[in-house]
């Protein structure tokens, strides 16, 4: 039996039946009866075509391996919200951390044949099949005799039927309820067993960790820890997780999990100590380590788990293609890319771009027949040409080094079309990097289409068709954006704190589901704010740009700000003036307010600490804001909002 595929899930049912009474959202509805708890959306079951037939309506499978077991219920198809209504509604409700086992024994008492069936015990090391003579809902085990006839598969030889007895009787005849797989019954009156069984199982093997425990219990476990976890397990089944990401995740979960069972073992070991040994204070510091350790871990996979921060905040390292720098001969080249390369395209592209100066010396031109093998073979100070055509990339656009990538022609006859979900689409870490007249298409994706980490990237006159976070700028990263087009992200194109450093000139945002432009910032300029309102009037002064103690330099350099956002919409029609004018101005005031209020707080804990400073110049600050002549349309939540995180 193929342990990783059991391990994804098998329930095929619908929610499940009805659990133990429960405070709160699930004490507040009438649970369906029994049967209909299992199997109350048709629709959801293909297997299920007549509702009427008496018998089971799971599928059944026969386990792999050399001994001839038994068909056992497949449960391998369970749905995201299938799965989502079983543990809200009928397992755990509003539990606490602390009463998920409670809960879930309750649970099973309720819907699990406590005997008179058979399962396959599944292990890493062997399969055998044992019969069930009895439950124990709170110790969520069961306990067990081997079938007759003894059939057990396993690739050593010593699992004999006298070995298996005695390791059943180490035992004492209890096995969990996870290892059991329910033996295929047809009649229909073991459906809920096998069900309520994987739901267990699912649960242990990917939604349970071993320190929720300690957690703080004043909070809806299944919110705060089963949900997101849940949407995270299905979004990764469904490829939509950035591969970098999931591999980061494993990663902190696995060295959680070691760092938390050396607490365990270090806890224990304390407790034997006598106490104010040395090695009881040795053993203390070392404990206060792990625990931070632990706590900085459990945070990253809480970033990770959050549906949105995972996104936003949760994949921030670059990307794993390291710069090439400079050809060892020092030579630049030009990569040309076409489909198909015609006479009259080739003379074009000499006169045009390749040939424009005679006495300049002699360059290397090299022809693909994709852009992603272009920007893949490209050093840094190289040219890629796409010549028009509609080209489609299965992977990312890894730009490492200081390159330009040009359209040749208008973007609408230049398109690039990214497809998969997983990662992104244009990954920018380069030092100065141009990009021009290109059409970028994503489809169905989960990273944004353009994510610059660092460096400065230029984009001119190019066409973005989204399907996520637009255009994402990361901490001391720079965007110029000129003249170009950005259009369907459902989430938001977000500028990141640390501010960094963007412009925007001439540009079209519209028909995004969310908000046009995004501020993102962490909460901490909003407790700023709130805590400097009860300060002086002199800090207060520093918040609010339009104060009576503000600087007349400073008012006037906002000024010139706020016009420089509206100087060039006079080239608007007069009905549109208005609404371009505050849309930009918005923008740029939340900007600077979000750069004088980072001012403020380095302030602070520089008086803290006895230095004083005088240096309340907008321009003097880390950030430059250009935001001109943009138009902002149709998109679902306005132009522009800001985030808290």
């Amino acid at each position: 039996m193929a342990g990783g595929e059991l391990a994804d899930g098998w329930l095929r049912s619908e929610a499940m039946a009805p659990g133990p009474e429960r405070r709160g959202r699930a004490a507040e509805e009438e649970p369906a009866p029994l049967e209909k708890a299992f199997f109350q959306d048709e629709d959801s079951c293909s297997d299920c075509s007549n509702q009427d037939k008496p018998g089971t309506r799971l599928q059944s499978f026969v386990p792999e391996g050399t001994t001839h077991f038994p068909e056992v219920f497949q449960t391998s198809h369970l749905l995201f919200y299938e799965r989502f209504r079983a543990y809200q509604d009928y397992i755990l409700a509003d539990c606490k951390a602390s009463e998920v086992r409670e809960f879930t024994a309750e649970f099973l008492e309720k819907v699990l044949e406590s005997s008179g069936w058979r399962a396959v015990w599944h292990t890493n090391v062997f399969e055998v099949l044992v019969e069930v003579i009895d439950v124990d809902y709170a110790a969520l085990k069961a306990v067990v005799s081997l079938a007759d006839p003894y059939l057990c598969d396993s690739p050593v030889s010593t699992f004999t039927l006298e070995c298996m007895q005695e390791l059943l009787e180490l035992k004492e005849h209890r096995l969990p309820l996870q290892e059991l797989w329910v033996v295929f019954d047809d009649s229909g009156v073991f459906d809920q067993t096998a069900l309520a069984i994987e739901h267990v199982r699912f649960f242990y093997q990917n939604i349970w960790r071993s320190w929720d425990e300690e957690e703080e219990d004043e909070y809806d476990y299944f919110v705060r820890c089963v949900e997101p976890r849940l949407r995270l397990h299905y979004d990764i089944l469904e490829n939509r997780v950035p591969s970098g990401l999931i591999v980061d995740y494993r990663n902190l979960l696995s060295q959680c999990e070691e760092s938390y069972r050396k607490f365990l073992n270090l806890r224990s070991s304390l407790s034997n100590c006598s106490s104010d040994s040395e090695q009881e204070n040795i053993s203390m510091v070392e404990g206060l380590k792990l625990y931070s350790e632990i706590e900085q871990l459990k945070q990253k996979l809480k970033l990770i788990e959050n549906p949105l921060l995972r996104y936003v905040f949760g994949y921030q390292k670059n990307s794993n293609i390291q710069a090439k720098g400079v050809r060892p001969n020092g030579q630049k080249v030009t990569h040309v890319v076409a489909s198909t390369m015609m006479t009259g395209l080739l003379w074009s592209l000499l006169r045009d771009r390749l040939c424009q100066e005679p006495s300049k010396e002699e360059i290397e031109i090299q022809f693909h027949g994709d852009p992603l093998s272009a920007i893949n073979a490209c050093y840094e100070g190289d040219t890629v040409i796409v010549c028009p055509g509609h080209y489609v990339v299965h992977g990312t656009f890894s730009i490492a080094d200081s390159i330009e990538l040009e359209g040749y022609g208008l973007p609408d006859d230049i398109v690039i079309e990214k497809r998969g979900k997983g990662d992104t689409f244009v990954d920018c870490t380069g030092t100065d990097i141009k990009i021009s007249s290109i059409k970028f298409v994503q489809h169905d994706a989960v990273e944004g289409i353009l994510i610059i980490h660092h460096g400065k990237t230029t984009l001119e006159n190019c066409v973005l068709q989204c399907e996520t976070t637009g255009v994402t700028v990361r901490t001391s990263a720079e965007l110029l954006m000129k003249n170009s087009d950005l259009y369907g992200a459902k989430d938001f194109l977000d500028e990141h704190y640390d501010i960094p450093k963007i412009s925007m000139v001439n540009n079209v945002i519209h028909n995004n589901e969310g908000y046009g432009v995004v501020l993102v910032k962490p909460t901490i300029f909003s407790d700023l704010q709130e805590n400097v309102q009860d300060e002086t009037e002199e800090n207060n002064a520093l918040k609010i740009q339009t104060s009576e103690e503000a600087s007349a330099a400073e008012r006037v350099e906002l000024d010139e700000l706020i016009q420089c956002a509206t100087g060039k919409m006079e080239l608007y029609a007069r009905s549109d003036l208005s609404e371009q004018v505050e849309d930009n101005c918005e923008i740029v005031n939340e900007l600077v307010a979000a750069s004088t209020q980072k001012g403020q707080m380095k302030k602070k804990r520089l008086s803290e600490l006895g230095i004083t400073q005088a240096d309340d110049n907008l321009m003097s600050q880390e950030m430059f804001v250009s935001i001109v002549g943009n138009q902002f349309k149709w998109n679902g939540k306005g132009s522009f909002g800001t985030f808290l995180f």
